[in-house]
């Protein structure tokens, strides 16, 4: 069970995941008793659905948990309405909204940016949406803007012609990705005469030979507010804010339809299949097979689905669960622990119009995609043949239900859910029909569920099959020397400029109350914080523990990965089914995964699973067993992952740029290789687990609904008996100078249609006195995609990337300021250059005082919106701890942003911009280096 990404083509790089709720982001399970449906009251209770007299429907749910607001837009318009020849113009229009309006004419994301807001849009299959998080005092300020660009917003030649360039640059970013070509070469075959079955982003070609009235046309045909939603959840007054709705949106008027040539979209027949009633071959069609440069061997198979308001629909759920939910599930167990698959997964698309059912798996190393294909169809038979039991059948519902609750912890998430029943469902009340129909769902139910829809007649299935089987990238070339040519980047946006098309906040925030953690440290040195919020029935942990990949070495690079991958694989009482069972069967997940300086620790459950959820993490941190045939199945798996990591220009160029950075004796220089992962011995795991993990090195965090006198017993109990002995091992990390020159690196891999650069070089530690600074001075230069001087310019300006951003990786030791960049390959030089003139502009001319100020109204303005999430709160509360900073830190960073001096920035800009000293490592096609560059 996932929430395929693909499903949804968002704006910014990091996008925010859609409440879809058929095909759940989760991956644990339910109760193997009889389970008590969960209320659907906790997300309906308190909505209030007015419709104005221009047909815009509003719904309001007051949730005053939080001093934060959440204005989200979904408009009913998705590539479903697209026709022959315009496919993508959803997501080219989706682009286009932030490029300002008539009254408005600046880049959005500016706006929103300096409001404080985390803002996101995304288009799928039926919908399209917009979001906006603030603190509540500028709540009207969203309405305004959201308001404004209903109806006036600028689509014409010139925005058309650079966001043009940017939605291609990121359709060719997803041409890197085998997953993304194989799923459009099915989804193509398995609906060749329906929109569902064309990419969501659309094509390059298509894209091209959009025209500015094709555009305007589109957009006065659904941007209409009796075809909207407008969803406002959060810490507000019903009446007040329905006022202001009222005032600001009531005025906007129902469009006058034009021809577009395509009447009723989303309701015509398309060639000889209706929307409404998907016809399937009567026999088995053969595989596509794809052969092109890749890693790792794919499959992937679609099965065709009834529309979300099908009876069949809860059913058809629980068959996914039981399916796909979690290592317990039965295509986990078939395919994953029997080697052959590194991984498997599976989500209903369940919409508007008749949808589909999704299995993918990677093959591990050595294993053909046929045997995989043949072991998937036995275990589809077998689920048809036979009733599914009452354990896995519970485990699914109880998995089901508490992902409802898990995913709901913030007013984002609350206000997603809102907004896609009512669009894409008709009706917000709709999760009240579905948990109660989940609740129902029998055996027999599940079976036939089975037999109807996953008819091998009605199966289209593809296979990946890698022409570049090895992994390994093909030439590179390093060097000093300039970029050719020279740009003058423009003037920086003025803020006292955009200030004039911002409206006014009602009032200030306060944001001095956010409630400290409890801290204590047990007997055996393992520290705790506590922080008790009795908001939600939900528990978040996050946790670190000290064995992190720089105690690796090149040698045995992977060996901390592999021992945290293998924790959950078994223990002195439990196998690695009973461990996932445990978990699953309440809904609950724990999961851990190495990073450079640590090893994370995250678990999450409804509250009544704290007991089951701390014992479990103390088990497998006391008691892990390493079985031997388990890890071998880790290291296949980690295998097929750094094939994977090797064959992506993101993964292939972050490690290139960090081992250009950090010399080979220093501990963030090492990266596995099939080398060292074949070297690491089940003796190598149990000595690293017994060195490293210790109680003395491990800092855990809970923020929920819970008692902290049982919390602490509970944690006694649990840890009581871990003990260590000596003292901990302690890395002497060396400095590192920076680059004598400017250094260029170029990988080169075969197959890709975009670049990726990164710039750079080693930069602070978190504690450095100067990364508050660096954080202002970051904001400005590139911490935001659309409204930093990086986007600005390179983005926004010059159309020459998708997505650019900068950031300082400061942990415990200095770790690299980086900026990542996504380019077309003839682009990658003329964006490099611009990046390079912006550095030096920066460098000679600094910053001005109104850049200065807006760039510390956002960073505070928007880390309330950070605090109203428990698990965004645990896991600040954790790094300030393993950071070093105090308690106070969650509370008192706004004030430290707001302390930094102009001075203090100017010597930031001094000490940390060095534009003759970058390493440049650029990986992808191999024509991004001009002839003699």
């Amino acid at each position: 069970m996932k929430l395929r990404s693909y499903m949804i083509i968002g704006f910014l790089l990091s996008l925010l995941l859609s409440i879809v709720p058929f095909s759940g982001n989760f991956t644990t399970a339910a109760t193997p008793t009889a389970v008590a449906p969960v209320s659907a009251l906790s997300f309906t209770q308190g909505v209030q659905k007015t419709v104005l007299d221009n047909g815009l429907t509003v719904l309001t749910k007051e949730v005053h948990t939080a001093p934060v607001v959440s204005v989200q837009v979904w408009y009913k318009v998705g590539s479903r309405n697209e026709v022959k020849g315009e496919n993508g113009i959803s997501h080219q229009l989706e682009h286009l909204m932030f490029k300002g309006t008539t009254a408005r004419p600046v880049q959005f994301g500016r706006l929103f940016s300096a409001l404080g807001s985390q803002f996101n849009a995304f288009t799928s299959y039926d919908e399209t949406a917009y979001f906006g998080t603030v603190q509540r005092d500028k709540l009207e300020a969203l309405l305004t803007l959201e308001a404004d660009r209903m109806e006036n917003s600028l689509v014409g030649p010139e925005q058309l012609t650079s966001e043009k360039r940017v939605v291609i640059s990121e359709l060719q970013g997803y041409e890197n990705s085998p997953d993304y070509r194989l799923s459009r070469a099915v989804m193509r075959d398995a609906f060749p005469s329906r929109a569902y079955g064309l990419p969501v982003g659309g094509t390059k070609a298509d894209v091209e030979k959009f025209t500015v009235e094709q555009v305007r046309n589109y957009y006065r045909t659904y941007y209409s507010p009796e075809n909207a939603t407008l969803v406002i959840t959060g810490d507000f007054a019903t009446e007040p804010v329905l006022k202001v709705v009222k005032e600001t949106y009531g005025k906007l008027a129902k469009r006058e339809k034009e021809d577009t040539g395509t009447q009723g979209r989303g309701d015509v027949v398309r060639g000889n299949i209706t929307a409404s009633s998907p016809v399937a071959p009567t026999t088995k069609k053969a595989p596509i097979v794809l052969k092109q440069p890749g890693s790792a061997a794919l499959l992937q198979a679609v099965y065709p689905l009834p529309d979300i308001k099908h009876p069949d629909v809860p059913a058809i759920d629980m068959m996914d669960a039981i399916l796909t939910g979690g290592r317990s599930s039965r295509l986990y167990q078939a395919l994953v622990e029997s080697g052959l698959a590194s991984s498997v997964s599976g989500g209903a698309a369940e919409l508007i119009e008749p949808g589909w059912y999704e299995i993918n798996a990677t093959a591990a190393p050595g294993q053909e995609l046929g045997k995989i294909a043949q072991v998937l169809q036995q275990t589809l038979a077998k689920l048809q043949q036979q009733p599914v039991t009452t354990e896995e059948l519970n485990r699914a519902k109880t998995q089901l239900q508490a992902s409802f609750v898990l995913g709901n912890q913030d007013i984002t998430s609350q206000a997603s859910q809102l907004g896609y029943n009512q669009t894409v469902a008709g009706d917000y009340r709709f999760i009240e029909k579905y948990l109660a129909a989940i609740a129902k769902v029998t055996p027999a139910q599940v079976q036939q569920a089975a037999k109807t829809y996953l008819n091998p007649a009605k199966q289209t299935i593809g296979f990946f099959e890698p022409t570049q089987p090895d992994g390994k990238p093909g030439a590179s070339s390093a060097g000093s020397g300039r970029t050719v040519e020279n740009f003058s980047p423009g003037k920086p946006v003025d803020p006292a400029e955009l200030a004039k098309y911002l409206p006014p906040a009602t009032s200030a925030t306060d944001s001095s109350k956010q409630s400290l953690p409890e801290e204590f440290t047990l007997n055996n040195g393992l520290r705790v914080l506590l922080l008790r919020d009795r908001n939600l029935p939900t528990i978040n942990l996050s946790g670190q523990i000290d064995a992190g990949t720089e105690f690796d070495g090149n040698q045995k690079a992977g060996l901390a990965n592999l021992t945290a991958n293998n924790l959950m694989n078994g223990t002195q009482t439990k196998n690695a089914l009973t461990l996932a069972k445990t978990l699953e069967d309440r809904g609950a997940g724990l999961n851990f995964s190495a990073s450079r300086e640590g090893v994370s620790v995250s678990g999450e459950g409804l509250s009544t699973n704290l007991p089951i959820l701390i014992q479990t993490l103390a088990d497998v941190l006391e008691n892990a067993t390493f079985p031997a045939e388990q890890l071998e199945l880790s290291r296949q798996r980690a295998l097929t992952n750094l094939k994977v990591q090797l064959d992506d220009p993101r993964g292939l160029g972050r490690q290139v740029f960090q081992q250009a950075i950090y010399p080979e004796n220093h501990p963030f220089h090492s990266f596995p290789t099939a080398e060292s992962l074949k070297s690491i011995t089940r003796d190598d795991l149990l000595a690293f687990y017994q060195t490293h993990y210790r109680p003395d090195t491990t800092t855990i965090s809970l923020v929920g609904d819970f008692d902290p006198v049982k919390v602490k017993d509970l944690l006694n109990q649990a840890f009581g008996k871990w003990e260590a002995t000596g003292k901990p091992p302690v890395l002497k990390i060396p400095t590192v100078p920076l680059p004598q020159t400017l250094t260029r690196v170029n990988k080169v891999i075969p197959g890709k249609a975009e670049a990726v650069t990164y710039i750079g070089y080693n930069g602070i530690s978190r504690k450095d006195p100067r990364y508050y600074a660096a954080l202002v001075l970051n904001q400005i230069l590139g911490g935001d995609t659309l409204s930093s001087r990086l986007g600005t310019e390179v983005r926004d300006r010059l159309g020459l990337t998708y997505g650019i951003y900068s950031a300082f990786a400061a942990g415990i030791n200095p770790g690299p300021f980086l900026i990542q960049m996504q380019t077309a390959p003839l682009d990658t030089q003329k964006a490099i250059a611009s990046t390079l003139a912006l550095l030096k502009q920066l460098r000679e001319q600094g910053v001005t005082e109104a850049e200065f100020n807006t760039a510390k109204r956002s960073i505070t303005n928007s880390f309330p919106v950070d605090l109203a999430n428990p698990s965004n709160v645990s896991s600040i509360i954790l790094n300030n701890a393993v950071l070093g900073l105090s308690r106070s830190e969650i509370r008192e960073f706004p004030q430290r942003i707001q302390a930094v001096t102009k001075p203090q920035m100017q010597q930031a800009i001094e000490d940390l911009i060095k534009p003759e000293n970058l390493v440049i490592v650029t990986a992808g096609p191999g024509d991004t280096v001009p002839k003699g560059g």
